[in-house]
């Protein structure tokens, strides 16, 4: 049979089409399409038909309109036909069935293809309630919305044939529609990626845009990431935003989530240096919606499996609050190490929180809540004690605690400067740096050295002083003037005359308040470098006896002045004498005084011996010495 009778005959036994086709006895086709059944607007698609082999023609019916589509097979022997659409629209997009024919008959009805166009309406948003980071074995639920009020959503999960949800909207404040899907024991054995549309009742084949792509993160086990910002935790408002993640496990793809967002950015993972893998998060410039918590995952590309979370990461967006706080220091910019400081942020608008930052440091800024006075509102953040890693720049801001992350202006610049700090850097204050013990044992060391040096100097001095009293001593001791000889005058020693008798116990405390350097109590030091108005010729002498022990300042007279008075001094000391004897003789212990002069430019020794009475025994000559200091 021809193709030209093989035609005519399909279109004879398509006459009364409905009951021909309901009474046909040939196995129905199949229908499918390619590259889907889900067309985005504009694109193009394949509708194929495929019966037994030996048929001779096809048909196309979509339900709701005619005329029937029909197209004739290759001319060599097959059993599926297509039916091409170049431009996908609004209008193409329905319920589809095929057909195929015979030399004798047409066969069953396919079952239908629906044919779906998308982007006709505005894509609805898909989250993941409370959050898309689920623990494995955990729940979530799936929440498809829409400001179009849109009847219905269909909501699709990838890599999967045959998982789709078709759920009926339900209104919601504001004029929103949504649709809620539970999904239950959520593991990490395979990938969760889902996607939601739209669409209205009447039109169930004209979908939405579909909605940016949903995945559920797992997290696991396996060796957390970390992740930093170069711009460091507080940057200002307009300011561009990089995050970075990174690990030393080497994965293939970073995940970061942001706490209370939806979105779950992905990004390859690259090596800027052997054993280390990392993806920069360029935020672009910062908005208020990028402050906030984040952290960050690692994944292997043939794993679903995602890492353990980073440690968390605030950022905190600047600028947001028209205020400025001021911000100042106590007790000034500069301190010493060790010290207490006190940093004061102040404001006059209504504030819940101060933050105090430092520029540089990667930890977070401190954070306190305020307090109101004296008109102001304020914080005090104090820094006891102070050390050398306190050095640097602050800044001080405000915020609110209805959104802590976002924050006033920062305040003007702050310079604190510690001196006398460890240059090693902070340490506990009981905690000396290398520095420190280095210094304490040269000091140590010096002064042991200085000990060593001045020790024997001073054993020599000192012995040569006493050796010097002992031999002064003992040429007094064994001079004994002839009986009835008088008394010598004594020459330049600005001393009063006393009559007393030496003793071994006189001498010895002689050499004690020589040699002594520390003068004992009731003993008084006169120097001529105290005295502006001193001779420079004047000495010093001691004079000492039983009851109490006085140092006093004579002045040593020159040789020439000394001869111009000698004689009324002979006489004057004839009168004392006699006087003295009197007193002597009414006092049963008379007071015994030993002088001790020291002079610029002699050693000598002399004796003063009182002038016997009659009947009565001479008294023992007092003793005095003149040191002489070169």
């Amino acid at each position: 049979m021809t193709p030209s009778l093989t035609a005519l005959l399909c279109l004879r036994l398509s006459v009364g089409l409905r009951t021909q086709v309901q009474a046909g006895t040939l196995p129905k086709p199949t229908i499918w399409a390619e590259p889907g059944s889900v067309i985005p607007w504009g694109s193009p698609v394949t509708i194929w038909c495929q019966g037994t082999r030996g048929a001779q023609m096809f048909r196309l019916d979509k339900e709701g309109s005619s005329p029937p589509w029909y197209r004739q097979p290759p001319l060599e022997p097959g059993d599926k036909g297509n039916f091409s659409i170049s431009y996908m629209t609004q209008s193409d997009a329905g319920r589809y069935h095929c057909y195929y024919c015979s030399p004798t008959d047409w066969s069953e009805s396919s079952d239908p293809l629906e044919l779906v166009v998308t982007g006709v309406h505005s894509k609805p948003t898909l989250s993941a309630l409370p959050s898309p980071v689920v623990t494995s074995g955990g729940n979530v639920t799936l929440q498809c919305g829409s400001w179009q009020r849109l009847d219905g959503f269909i909501l699709t999960k990838e890599g999967e044939p045959k998982s789709s949800w078709t759920l009926d909207a339900q209104p919601c404040r504001h004029g929103q529609t949504q649709a809620l899907l539970p999904v239950g024991r959520v593991t990490p054995s395979h990938r969760w990626m889902f996607r939601c549309h739209g669409f209205y009742r009447d039109t169930p084949q004209v979908w939405s845009a579909p909605s940016d792509p949903l995945e559920l993160l797992v997290p696991g086990v396996s060796g957390k990431p970390s992740l930093l910002t170069p711009q460091g935790p507080v940057v200002a408002s307009g300011q561009s935003l990089t995050l970075q993640c990174r690990s030393d496990v080497g994965y293939d793809r970073f995940a970061l989530s942001q706490e209370g967002r939806q979105a779950l950015p992905q990004r390859p993972g690259r090596q800027p240096q052997a054993g280390l893998s990392q993806a920069d998060f360029p935020l672009g410039p910062v908005t208020n919606t990028h402050a906030g918590r984040y952290r960050c995952y690692g994944g292997h590309n043939l794993s679903s499996e995602w890492s353990a979370p980073s440690d968390p990461l605030d950022i905190l967006v600047a600028g947001w609050f028209p205020d400025t706080p001021s911000l100042s220091v106590q007790p000034g910019p500069l301190v010493a190490s060790g010290e207490n400081a006190t940093l004061l942020c102040q404001s006059r608008s209504i504030r819940e929180t101060f933050l105090l930052s430092k520029e540089g440091a990667a930890q977070p800024p401190l954070c306190l809540r305020s307090k109101y006075r004296g008109g102001h509102f304020q914080a005090e953040f104090s820094m006891s004690p102070v050390t050398s890693a306190h050095n640097g720049t602050y800044r001080c801001y405000s915020s609110l605690s209805s959104n802590p992350y976002l924050l006033s202006h920062a305040s003007a610049p702050l310079e604190l400067a510690v001196s006398g700090g460890s240059e090693v850097g902070a340490r506990p204050p009981t905690e000396p740096g290398p520095q420190t013990g280095l210094k304490w044992y040269l000091n140590v060391l010096i002064g042991v050295l200085v000990a060593f040096v001045l020790l024997p100097l001073v054993l020599l001095v000192r012995h040569w002083g006493q050796s010097r009293c002992r031999k002064s001593a003992q040429g007094e001791a064994d001079f004994h003037p002839p009986a009835g000889a008088a008394d010598p005058e004594p020459k330049d020693t600005g001393l009063q005359s006393s009559s007393c008798p030496a003793a071994a116990a006189q001498d010895q405390a002689l050499y004690a308040a020589v040699k002594d350097t520390q003068p004992e109590d009731g003993v008084q030091l006169d120097h001529p470098q105290n005295r502006q108005d001193a001779d420079p010729q004047e000495g010093t002498y001691a004079q000492v006896n039983h009851s109490r022990s006085r140092l006093r300042r004579g002045v040593a007279t020159s040789p020439s002045s000394l001869s111009g008075r000698l004689l009324d001094t002979k006489d004057r000391q004839a009168e004392e004498d006699g006087q003295r004897d009197g007193q002597a003789a009414a006092s049963e212990a008379p007071q015994d005084v030993t002088y001790a002069q020291l002079n610029h430019s002699t050693f000598r020794r002399e004796t003063a011996t009182p002038a016997p009475q009659s009947g009565e025994p001479p008294e023992e000559p007092s003793v005095y010495a003149a040191l002489a200091v070169r």
